[in-house]
């Protein structure tokens, strides 16, 4: 029987990447549509994105996938010839990272969920069926220049921070499921505009204009393929790019840019930064912006105490996380209201 996780350390797996010698892709790709058995289909796929060596992170549910994938140049063809072979995923678009050095993953991850995105939906009447109209970056441009739109991100606030498109409404919140309710309450007297939702890759913004169409709003686009897919087109076309700032993305990168413009703050020392790190304490591991400064005064920690924690040998900052829960830790400035920049 085929091995159908990984059981290498996360370490030498890393290592491994940083040996290799051939360049590799980074995309992300979803699809909303019925899984009867969410379990035989994670294992089939685990099995033949291993033997093409891709790595990345992918979550399978009853209503459908969600995927970002690192793959080796060599087999990039036959990834999307495989993909085709699965009738609801034939000649889907793949979102290529728009700032990408190859070492996005190093491991494969193939996991199975209860919804690809978490929602907190809990009415049985709401479908995905019904959902926004699509808008293609040349369509987004114009429609957000009418002053009758309302754009809006539906990310999380530390994705706005670094980077959103111009005028676009942030709905303040660290989840997906916290923002659905929010939206619909804080646009609730523009039921008739036209409100364009856009997110990372599509998938969010998606599912949120489905809810609210759901919630009796008229006029809902999304913009097709996200923030990566706008960035590609408007590169091609030689577009006017809206979007300022940094897209943030969930793996090693942390984020990719999309034009010049800092728009953010160091959370340490309040200098112009717009990079996402993790603690180098392990048992702290909070996400937050530092600059190049910052990172070599604190060691790449958050705080002076993390950065003593993290000099220690590591036998002894084990011993100090031993039995402690550190689940995910983001920085937050516990921002309120409706905010428009």
């Amino acid at each position: 029987m085929a091995l159908l996780h990984n059981r290498i350390s996360q370490k030498e797996l890393k290592e491994r990447l940083y040996a290799e010698n051939e360049p590799r892709t980074t995309v992300s790709f979803y699809q909303y549509f019925p899984i009867s058995d969410p379990a035989q289909f994670r294992d089939a796929l685990y099995k033949a994105l291993t033997e093409l060596q891709v790595f990345g992170r992918i979550y399978v549910a009853h209503e459908g996938i969600n995927a970002q994938a690192s793959i080796p140049v060599s087999n990039f063809n036959a990834f999307k010839a495989y993909l085709d072979t699965i009738e609801p995923l034939r000649d889907i678009r793949l979102n290529i990272a728009v700032d990408d050095d190859g070492r996005s993953f190093w491991v494969l991850k193939v996991k199975v969920r209860e919804k690809v995105v978490a929602d907190g939906i809990t009415d049985a009447g709401f479908s995905m069926v019904n959902k926004g109209k699509y808008v293609n970056a040349e369509d987004f441009n114009r429609h957000a220049q009418d002053p009758d739109t309302i754009v809006v991100d539906m990310r999380n606030h530390y994705e706005y921070e670094v980077g959103h498109f111009e005028k676009a409404i942030e709905v303040p919140s660290d989840t997906f499921r916290e923002q659905l309710p929010m939206v619909v309450d804080m646009l609730r007297e523009h039921k008739n505009k036209n409100i364009i939702m856009y997110c990372t890759g599509g998938i969010r913004c998606e599912k949120a204009s489905a809810y609210m169409l759901h919630n009796g709003f008229k006029n809902v686009y999304h913009l097709e393929g996200g923030i990566i897919n706008y960035a590609n087109q408007v590169k091609e076309k030689g577009l006017d790019n809206k979007f300022k700032g940094k897209n943030f993305v969930f793996d090693d990168r942390l984020g990719e840019r999309i034009s010049d413009e800092v728009i953010s703050r160091c959370h340490q020392c309040g200098k112009p930064a717009d990079t996402h790190t993790n603690c180098k304490n392990n048992g702290c591991h909070l996400l937050f912006i530092q600059c190049k400064e910052c990172a070599a005064k604190h060691n790449g920690c958050c705080s002076e105490a993390c950065s003593t924690i993290y000099q220690l040998p590591e036998e002894q900052q084990a011993a100090l996380r031993k039995g402690k829960q550190n689940g995910v830790k983001i920085f937050n400035k516990s921002r309120r209201g409706l905010k428009s920049k």
